[in-house]
């Protein structure tokens, strides 16, 4: 039989914003002692008042607890009620002692006073008309926001998205999530088209509806292309949408036709897409991946064919001036990259560590300079172009910065209408550039320019859909030079010796175990099959052993890459446990199922335009202020300000995954490999990984597991068509130097 309940909340222990799930301590009228509640609660608040139906149930743990059914709330009576409802976190610019001084001043009627007569809170010290307007707006809101979650959650809704989901659409959320749900999967992060479907069952739309058809289509080819690829062959499309969807083949194909018709997608039959079975048909694309993709080739073929900004050069003076200058012999295939800088438009350096990119790219830089020309450098991520900035000694930014992408004024301000002024552009850690920048980048190099890719290709392809700096290497149609001859200095570096061995799939050499000589060597692996064990491994080096004997910092200089997100050594759980080990301090904020720190590795996940930090940027948490409801996070020597709500852009960053590592490098990387991870075992997944160490590597797990790796060279093909597009477009392919 269900019982009534009713009392005050007094403190909450936890909270899940995704599910509303709260654990809270409820001050009872006639209870000596607060009794603990559970429940589906939204967005509770200390101070806040509740009349719930329930039953009692036994923890075997935690003892007696009221489970809450459905419930009732409303606002506090009392002073300290009050005060305690204020001073939650709940209004932005409200804290508890600003909360203290108001209701001293207001007492019980301190509510009415905002909602009536906020002006009147000038009568308290400390607060001003900015104040008044910053809490009048979060209170106007708490109040809206209060109505469009009751009704999202009754439809499925988590807390966190309800926020979400209101800060969008503001008062109009209700209306908009009626009428067509479909929209929150291509409006709102985070929100996708299952959540979205579900709600839409909840709100008893048909499964087979020309609105849930058509997102879910687009969905299938967003959820593809964040698998790599850019387009789908029209048959493997469309087998994809009926199983996903549940609905009939004619019901697919109506949705597709009406969307290629309304220019969200395109179905191109000029170039014939190979599907699994090795058959050739018809492309479809989502519009922007079509559009992206043709533009790069048109743009490659109008740069190439471009009569060049920088004054003709006899390439053999260049090369004996700069030889000269820098006291240097370059290797022919040094000289082959240097004179293609010198004589075309478009050219492709690629090679491991070691190699020499370093030095091609300073003696093409110093000629150029030498030349008058202007010259600007770029790399994808703020990391890589804080390193080309070291080694290059000039000024690098990221693609996005040096594009001077605007959100408020509509995307990249540097286009095909206002391009970059320079005569040459150096883009390093080229293979993590995917179809979308790419396309961007080349819109934006002037005619004449003479543009350099850098990259290694033997690494993971970008995060993004596509493959592009493969598919122009194999195009043939610009000068390639390959380098793969390591340099004596560096034949001193296990790490850049055994990735090279890993590449042309041999076994690495290693110190057997962490007791040997360090100065011997660079490079370990230490044997461990039980993942367990693996995980106190990790967490005794990065804490201990590595900064006990290289002297490095645990946070700082020490990074775990790891080739999974689940499981004991994924990045998930890593990160709970480095965290608990590395940065034990007490101030804190928990969202959801995550905790944040003072002083947590963190890495941004997404591009935030607005606050110029990008995908893969790794920062520190610098402080947190509950009153103003922010985190302030250190990249490097900026500080960048995040409301609570932006936090899902954040995640722990003292284990990464090996694709989220790409285009940096850090003094020391620690590798767990078992044989559990043999669904993403794969040679430049190792590859990749391993060179992301500059002083240091260790992996720990199993050698059959490193050897399943290596043995594995078959990379999972993507679907793009940009290497055919780039060989009809040309009439005569480049030499290939290596």
């Amino acid at each position: 039989m269900p019982e009534e309940l009713s009392g005050q909340i007094e403190h909450i222990t936890y909270t899940n914003e995704e599910n509303g799930y709260t654990i809270a301590r409820v001050r009872v009228s006639g209870r000596p002692e607060p009794v603990t509640v559970t429940g589906n609660l939204i967005a509770p608040t200390p101070g806040e008042c509740l009349r719930m139906t329930g039953e009692w149930i036994r923890h075997p743990q935690y003892g007696d607890q009221f489970r809450v059914e459905r419930y009732e709330t409303s606002v506090p009576a009392t002073a300290d009620g009050i005060r305690m409802y204020l001073g939650s976190g709940m209004i932005k610019g409200l804290g508890p002692v600003m909360a203290k001084r108001i209701v001293k001043k207001f007492g019980r009627g301190t509510l009415d006073i905002i909602e009536k007569d906020i002006e009147r809170l000038t009568e308290v010290e400390g607060i001003g008309r900015k104040r008044i307007a910053m809490i009048k707006k979060a209170w106007d809101e708490q109040k809206d926001i209060r109505d469009v979650m009751i009704f999202l959650q009754a439809h499925g809704v988590s807390t966190g998205y309800a926020t979400k989901i209101y800060k969008q659409y503001g008062d109009r959320s209700v209306a908009v999530v009626k009428q067509n749900p479909f929209r929150l999967a291509s409006d709102i992060f985070g929100i996708g088209f299952k959540i979205a479907d579900r709600i839409a069952q909840l709100l008893n739309f048909p499964s087979d509806s020309e609105l849930r058809v058509a997102a879910g289509a687009l969905y299938v080819l967003d959820l593809m292309s964040g698998e790599g690829h850019v387009y789908l062959p029209y048959r493997t499309f469309i087998a994809e949408c009926c199983q996903i969807l549940g609905v009939e083949l004619g019901v697919v194909e109506k949705a597709i036709g009406a969307l290629a018709l309304q220019r969200q997608i395109v179905i191109d039959e000029s170039i014939s897409a190979q599907d699994k079975t090795g058959e050739h048909e018809k492309a479809v694309y989502l519009t922007r991946f079509h559009v992206c993709e043709t533009g790069i080739t048109e743009r490659m073929k109008i740069l190439r064919e471009s009569h060049r900004s920088v004054r003709p050069i006899r390439v053999a003076d260049a090369l004996t001036w700069i030889q000269h200058k820098l006291a240097i012999d370059l290797a022919d295939q040094q000289v082959q990259a240097v004179a293609a800088a010198l004589t075309d438009n478009i050219s492709v350096i690629t090679g491991g560590p070691g190699t020499g990119k370093t030095t091609i790219i300073n003696a093409i830089l110093q000629i150029f300079s030498r030349m008058g020309a202007r010259v600007f450098l770029a790399a994808p991520t703020g990391r890589a172009a804080k390193r080309m900035s070291e080694t290059c000694r000039r000024e690098a930014r990221t693609i996005h910065r040096m594009l001077e992408f605007n959100l408020i004024k509509g995307g990249f301000q540097r286009n095909d209408k206002k391009p970059l002024a320079c005569d040459l552009i150096v883009i390093d850690e080229a293979s993590m550039v995917d179809t979308l920048l790419m396309y961007h980048l080349l819109k934006a190099v002037p005619s004449g320019a003479t543009l350099i890719l850098v990259g290694d290709v033997n690494q993971l392809p970008s995060v993004g859909a596509g493959n592009v700096l493969k598919d122009v290497i194999e195009s043939g149609t610009v000068t390639v030079v390959e380098l793969n001859k390591i340099f004596r200095q560096a034949e001193h570096s296990r790490i850049i010796v055994n990735a090279h061995r890993i590449n042309r799939g041999l076994q690495p050499e290693w110190s057997e175990n962490s007791s040997a000589d360090p100065s011997l060597s660079d490079f370990y692996f230490i044997q461990q099959e039980d993942p367990d064990k693996v995980l106190s491994i990790i967490l005794e080096l990065t804490k201990q052993r590595i900064p006990r004997r290289f002297g490095l910092d645990s946070i700082d200089d020490i990074q775990v890459i790891t080739p999974m997100h689940r499981g004991v050594v994924g990045s998930d759980n890593l990160n709970i446990r480095l965290q608990k080990e590395l940065n034990p301090t007490a101030e804190r904020i928990i969202r959801g199922d995550r905790e944040l720190r003072a002083n947590d590795k963190v890495m941004q996940i997404r591009n935030d335009y607005e606050k110029d930090v990008f995908n893969g940027d790794i920062g520190r948490i610098g402080r947190i202020e509950p009153d103003d409801q922010e985190v302030i996070i250190r990249y490097d020597d900026r500080e960048v300000t995040y409301s609570y709500s932006d936090l899902d852009q954040i995640i722990l960053a003292y284990a990464v995954s090996v694709h989220k590592s790409q285009g940096s490098e850090y003094p020391a990387v620690v590798i767990p490999i078992l044989t559990q991870h043999y669904l993403l075992l794969q040679r430049n997944l190792v590859y990749t990984a391993i060179t992301r160490g500059r002083q240091l590597v260790v992996m720990v797990g199993t050698r059959k597991a490193l050897a399943m790796a290596i043995g594995n060279s078959k990379t999972q093909r993507r679907f793009t068509n940009l290497e055919a597009r780039l060989v009809g477009a040309f009439e005569k392919r480049a030499p290939f130097n290596s």
